[in-house]
């Protein structure tokens, strides 16, 4: 399995149950973050908890290198609204 991946919640090159695997993941992700809220957490805290918790699974699964390879393309992701719902800013 790659890092690499133009959409990983919807790469089309993943097999089904890989791509479904995410997306259930997806929802916990969610329902992590409505209980952190529910209990006084602030979003922006969770948030960045939860980019540090992905962050070091993906160095201790493939490393720092192509962990930091697979974080170039978030900028420009990000600005061209890929993680964007609803209005953008």
């Amino acid at each position: 399995m790659s890092i690499l991946s133009d959409d990983p919640m919807l790469d089309p090159n993943l097999p089904e149950d890989h791509g479904d695997a995410r997306r259930v993941a997806y929802g916990y992700v969610e329902d992590a973050f409505a209980e952190g809220q529910q209990d006084g957490l602030d979003s922006d805290a969770m948030a960045h908890a939860a980019l540090f918790a992905a962050l070091r699974t993906l160095v201790e699964t493939y490393g720092e290198e192509a962990t930091a390879v697979f974080t170039e393309a978030l900028p420009e992701k990000v600005r061209c609204g890929a993680f964007t719902s609803g209005t953008r800013h």
